[in-house]
């Protein structure tokens, strides 16, 4: 995918559904770190990345053109620019104490080059903060006995989910990259059928 794909369209600045349950943890975990810079990757029309920036200068990059568009006019503010997950961003960008990238790794061919990024992104000592559908066996299971699978795993969806992520699954790919200390909280219900997960993961001072 290339920086001018626009698989993922967008017409508004405004949050999305799932922000009402993801932005409160990401808020939370943001305001205690007390960064000097916050980099949003894959920061779609800039909602989020205009909310974080009551805690630091923000900048962020997206492959949608539609997405950038609307977030350079309703967010001037912010530097948001189109670029792909899987470009050298830490060559173009610099490093930064917190990177966050919400429900973006669910949409990717190559989750491998997606979180070397992402470490790339983060300085020594900072944070990245993960966010994606949670899957877990009890809410897998709830899905199959209410007859949910079609419409949450549908194929209909252009774009769409074509990775879908556990614990397990999301910790491997992180620590795989480099990161440690990874912690996990889980948003949106009650954990046991949380409708995503959220990861802090570190990394270490000496990296």
């Amino acid at each position: 995918m290339t920086a001018n794909s626009d698989c993922y369209h967008y017409d508004t600045s405004g949050l999305s559904c799932v922000h009402e349950y993801l932005l409160p943890a990401v808020e939370k975990i943001v305001s205690a770190r007390k960064p000097q810079r916050i980099f949003d990757l894959g920061c779609g029309n800039g909602s989020v990345a205009n909310k974080l920036c009551r805690y630091a200068p923000v900048s962020g990059i997206d492959i949608s053109r539609s997405a950038v568009q609307i977030a350079n006019h309703a967010f001037p503010h912010l530097n948001i620019e189109a670029a792909s997950v899987y470009d050298d961003l830490a060559a173009t960008y610099g490093r930064y104490p917190v990177v966050i990238s919400l429900e973006v790794v669910e949409h990717l061919y190559d989750p491998r080059t997606y979180a070397d990024r992402l470490f790339d992104l983060v300085e020594p000592g900072g944070i990245a903060i993960v966010s994606t559908p949670y899957h877990g066996y009890w809410k897998n299971l709830a899905l199959a006995l209410t007859g949910s699978l079609d419409a949450h795993f549908t194929a209909l969806w252009d774009g769409g989910h074509i990775k879908f992520w556990s614990i397990n699954t999301l910790r491997t790919l992180l620590s795989k990259s480099g990161f440690s200390h990874i912690e996990f909280l889980r948003v949106g219900r009650i954990p046991l059928l949380a409708k995503s997960m959220i990861a802090v993961a570190k990394k270490s001072n000496g990296t």
